[in-house]
């Protein structure tokens, strides 16, 4: 059985635009870049190729209209990669968004669990 989340919230994309949106996947992306320096570190936690976290940056970057992640070659010994004022402001709201919205969904959540036993169910 998969397990799920007590809160509920498995999934919050945000669209400003057709090429500016933020999910849990590129907050993920942008959060471990932020932590490891790197692309292809970031990329590897996540369990995605190089070629695949690279291309999600550059649609970031692209979708956004500015740099949300600066790359300079050689890994973090020599650049690596790292958020940008941008990036950490995209990531930021994004989590606030996503705080905001388990609390307003809490109390639907638990109904929803009180009136449906879950446990039962596979």
């Amino acid at each position: 059985m998969a397990d799920f989340p007590e809160d509920g919230l498995t999934h919050l994309r945000v669209t400003l635009s057709d090429a500016a949106y933020i999910g849990p996947g590129r907050a993920d992306l942008l959060e471990l870049i932020g932590k490891t320096g790197s692309i292809s570190a970031a990329g590897k936690a996540m369990g995605m190729s190089y070629k695949r976290a690279w291309g999600l940056v550059q649609a970031l970057n692209e979708g956004f209209g500015q740099a949300l992640v600066e790359s300079s070659r050689g890994g973090a010994s020599q650049g690596g990669a790292q958020l940008t004022g941008a990036g950490r402001v995209v990531l930021e709201r994004y989590r606030a968004m996503q705080d905001k919205t388990r609390a307003a969904i809490a109390d639907d959540v638990a109904a929803l669990r009180q009136t449906f036993d879950m446990s039962k169910r596979k």
